[in-house]
């Protein structure tokens, strides 16, 4: 049995009375922290981490982007490396513009994609003007054929070139006092632009006969929009003929519009048979006066996103379209076609379109020459791609040899079609 002296019990006694005195004392020792600075010491402490985390994330970045920048600056010197030494050491004289413009059409031909294209100076003067709807000329668009001749493709209508009498196949032979013999085209092109005077005489021959003609310098406005009634089977209908979509095209289409309807016509055919393209903005205001907000005219597609484009008409026209088209229908004017077809309910007639459904960006280089190439690609209302499929017809015919022979309206077997078939709806059929 265990036994206690009163001596050990008192010793115990004072071990515990040591021990509650002790931690006593540990209870009531104060805090050397309020609470506002407990607090401020966490948010100290959490900023500091999202901040190390921050740096940390940064820090990899920014090695990665290094690494990066590392490899296109590697690349990038290897065509400057090789650029500088062919024009140290290449044994004979070397243009080094057109050494970047050559390095500029390779970069695009290695897209293999025939709408990313470089233009040199005398097509991005044709293309700007055509798109533009207007330019400053003596209203001749030009061309080198495989003898080096300068020959007409197109006279503008209203131009000094027009009013001279100048046609079409028509070559310059000489401008001023300038031989334009195994010349190229942007010698003509600059020396129209460049000469101060604006006035010009030029020597061209025609059907094997050399002539002159006075051309002067000034501002042309593209026709791309005419319009007639059509009367037949007692309807009255309204004809748009549409050749390019340009920036002045609207204003044109918008006039064309008003005057068929002040007309009283019954329904119209809009023709963009071969109709290349144009602005997408100026598709969107056309299709806008026959539609309003709540259709959408066509949808956008890159590499992130897809985005529905709707009019911003105020309201639908009630009367049928027929839209005319055949195999030179590309880009734009078949958005206009399946914008029409899909959300408008118009019928189309001819042959099947070219099929373009992508979209490009045109930049202009410092010399004044452009290169373009894609971005995007478009898609129908509904969210179709044309792209090298086309849009099939609702009724297709074939352009008859007659016409090409004789081109009139009464040879035209797809004129006369699309306006067969639009009396069938103003008929109810």
């Amino acid at each position: 049995m265990e036994r206690h002296t009163e001596n050990d019990v008192l010793k115990n006694k004072q071990k515990i009375q040591d021990h509650n005195i002790k931690t006593k004392k540990k209870k009531t020792v104060k805090n050397p922290f309020t609470n506002v600075e407990v607090i401020f010491l966490v948010v100290i402490t959490a900023i500091v981490s999202i901040l190390m985390t921050y740096i940390f994330i940064y820090s990899f970045n920014s090695k990665d982007k290094v690494n990066q920048n590392n490899a296109i600056d590697s690349s990038l010197q290897e065509f400057i490396d090789t650029y500088q030494n062919v024009i140290d050491s290449y044994y004979e004289e070397v243009d080094e513009q057109e050494l970047i413009d050559n390095a500029i059409k390779g970069m695009l031909s290695g897209l293999d994609d025939p709408y990313s294209t470089y233009l040199d100076e005398s097509t991005s003067s044709n293309f700007d003007a055509t798109l533009a709807g207007t330019y400053q000329g003596v209203g001749l668009e030009v061309y080198n054929d495989n003898d080096m001749n300068i020959v007409v493709s197109r006279v503008f209508e209203n131009s000094s070139a027009d009013e001279a009498g100048i046609q079409a196949g028509d070559i310059i032979k000489k401008i001023d006092d300038k031989d334009l013999t195994n010349q190229t085209t942007t010698v003509f092109a600059n020396y129209t632009k460049n000469k101060k005077s604006g006035k010009f005489e030029v020597i061209y021959r025609h059907d094997g006969e050399e002539k002159t003609a006075q051309l002067e310098r000034k501002i042309i406005i593209i026709q791309s929009v005419s319009s007639e009634v059509i009367e037949r089977n007692n309807h009255k209908m309204g004809y748009i003929q549409i050749d390019i979509f340009s920036a002045t095209t609207y204003s044109q289409f918008k006039k064309a519009v008003e005057k068929l309807e002040k007309e009283q016509v019954e329904g119209m055919v809009i023709d963009v048979r071969d109709n290349t393209g144009g602005h997408l903005t100026v598709v969107s205001d056309m299709l806008s006066l026959f539609m309003d907000k709540k259709h959408v005219i066509y949808q956008i597609e890159d590499k992130n996103k897809k985005t529905k484009y709707y009019s911003t008409g105020k309201e639908t026209k009630d009367y049928p379209v027929v839209v005319l088209q055949n195999s030179g229908s590309a880009s734009a004017s078949e958005l206009f076609t399946a914008a029409m077809k899909e959300s408008y309910g118009a019928k189309v007639v001819g042959t099947k379109s070219y099929g373009k459904g992508t979209v490009q960006e045109l930049n202009t280089l410092q010399d004044g020459t452009q290169y373009k190439f894609t971005t995007k690609k478009w898609l129908t209302p509904k969210g179709n791609w044309i792209h090298k499929k086309g849009i099939t017809p609702d009724v297709t015919i074939e352009l008859n040899d007659n016409y090409l022979e004789n081109p009139t309206h009464d040879n035209d077997d797809q004129f006369q079609k699309a306006f067969e078939v639009l009396e069938e709806q103003l008929n109810g059929k």
